[in-house]
């Protein structure tokens, strides 16, 4: 894939889509209550930026080095906004503005690439991408969602284009476990390109199976090069060869693992289709049979990842925050979808009626997109706003009234990380590791509690009903939690 296709007035004006998207739902936070972030997560990483930038060590507590990040790569890029003073807020968004604008250029080279039908003038592809609300929610998060997408949608998009750079493949791989650990399942549809051989260009000799193994050779040494590292990087921190994270929320989420798999899904369903991608999936639909009749194994390989991408987390993890854990496979997925849209506006499937069939549905996408893009603003606001109600005034409500050696132990810990000092203990395992085996198991974390000295519990009381009953509260948040269908977070004084 090649940037040149696009010319500079294309990426001035998708440049400025970004900014301006970005900057709505900004400000409509900024009047709703106050410029955030809508996850506590998100500053868990400016926490341990901040430590890195200014300490030089990977903590999130000062002289307690620790593996709670699940994203090394966005944590150092993170970390240089301490040393330009434009931390926590400016920088982030910057960050957050520039994945966004880097997948809308993306995205038009992809479709480009992949479908003759697609020569606008206008960027309507990338215009897409940098109005689908998953999308901004995701730049304006504070997380690393979006750079996570843009690695994903770089190297399904270079399979698609026919590339045939597998050691560039294989790095891209490796780099997106430095961004999150599922990044390692992108080594699947890069090994089927690699094996399956049909590729556009290439002789009968350059598809023989010496030549198959050479490309399986150079992508396997590529992926290993940046994947050993990190494999090394946890094991130095934390003993284990992926972060804290990845233990604890397969533990505290094992419930939600015994619930019927037919419920999750459709629960994973709703968020993926909430928004205009229920409007593509015909297109989606339809891309796939194109390619299967092309027998495009590139494509095939891609929405096999995709089809097990959802099945890894509705097997793993809740489906909760908008799916933001399935936000960084959803570009992929519209662009599948964009790209039969144009093939179908193209051709003549329903002869006279053909134009207002094509017209109707790009209408329908388009005021889609608009709609939810809308309806996205207050959604980000709601989030930001019950973060910094809730997470954030607790967190400067502790550093003011509590004595600095209390120790606390909590499950929210990113604001309390950030905006306060005192030692903590992780009810969530991200930096209390010895938790995780019991992590759900309300006995046995009062009696951990008792032996390690808590003098206070913070949490929302209905996430640890037993916890809460023994526990004094001191301080309850005036937050929106109950307005949100929730309740307010409370410090408690333990027992």
């Amino acid at each position: 894939m090649q940037f040149t296709l696009l010319n500079r007035k294309t990426i001035c004006q998708l440049a400025l889509a970004s900014g301006i998207s970005i900057a709505v739902y900004l400000a409509v936070s900024a009047v709703y209550f106050r410029v955030g972030f809508p996850l506590d997560d998100s500053w868990i990483h400016l926490t341990y930026a901040r430590n890195l930038a200014l300490r030089n060590e990977w903590s999130f507590q000062p002289g307690r080095p620790s593996a709670g990040s699940t994203s090394p790569l966005w944590t150092v890029l993170l970390s240089l906004g301490f040393f330009l003073k434009l931390a926590p807020y400016i920088w982030t968004y910057l960050l957050g503005a520039l994945w966004l604008l880097g997948l809308s250029l993306l995205g038009e080279v992809v479709v480009r690439n992949i479908s003759a039908a697609y020569r606008s003038r206008f960027p309507w592809v990338g215009l897409f991408l940098i109005l689908e609300w998953h999308l901004v929610w995701s730049a304006a998060s504070g997380m690393e969602t979006l750079l996570h997408a843009l690695l994903i949608t770089t190297a399904l998009g270079s399979l698609m284009s026919g590339t045939r750079r597998f050691m560039s493949l294989g790095l891209l791989a490796g780099l997106s476990v430095w961004v999150r650990p599922d990044g390692i399942t992108l080594l699947g549809p890069i090994v089927v390109y690699a094996l399956a051989g049909r590729r556009s260009g290439l002789s009968d000799g350059e598809t023989s199976w010496a030549r198959r193994w050479r490309d399986l050779s150079l992508c396997l040494i590529g992926f290993a090069t940046l994947f050993v590292p990190y494999l090394l990087f946890n094991l130095v921190l934390a003993g284990t060869p992926m972060p804290n994270t990845f233990y604890a929320k397969q533990a505290e989420y094992a419930a939600w693992q015994a619930r019927p798999f037919f419920t999750r899904f459709l629960e994973l369903l709703l968020q993926l289709l909430a928004g205009p991608a229920l409007a593509l999936l015909p297109g989606v639909v339809g891309w796939f049979l194109l390619s299967l009749r092309k027998r495009d194994w590139a494509t095939l390989a891609g929405m096999i990842w995709f089809g097990g991408y959802l099945f890894l987390y509705v097997q793993r993890l809740p489906v909760y925050q908008h799916g933001r854990y399935i936000m960084p496979a959803m570009p992929v997925f519209f662009l599948w979808g964009l790209a039969m849209l144009f093939e179908f506006s193209k051709s003549n499937t329903f002869g006279r009626n053909h134009w207002a069939a094509a017209t109707s549905w790009k209408f329908l996408i388009g005021a889609c997109c608009l709609i939810f893009w809308l309806v996205g603003a207050k959604t980000y606001a709601q989030d930001v706003t019950l973060i910094e109600s809730e997470m954030v005034a607790t967190a400067k409500w502790v550093a003011a009234n509590v004595d600095q050696g209390d120790l606390i132990a909590a499950h929210d810990i990113g604001a309390l990380g950030y905006y306060d000092q005192h030692h903590l203990i992780d009810l969530a395992g991200l930096i209390s590791p010895e938790v995780v085996p019991f992590i759900r198991d309300e006995n046995r974390l009062a009696e951990f509690l008792d032996r390690q000295g808590a003098k206070y519990l913070i949490a929302f009381p209905g996430f640890y009903p037993v916890l809460s009953e023994q526990a004094s509260p001191v301080f309850v948040a005036d937050g929106i939690g109950p307005e949100l269908g929730g309740e307010n977070m409370v410090v408690f004084h333990w027992r």
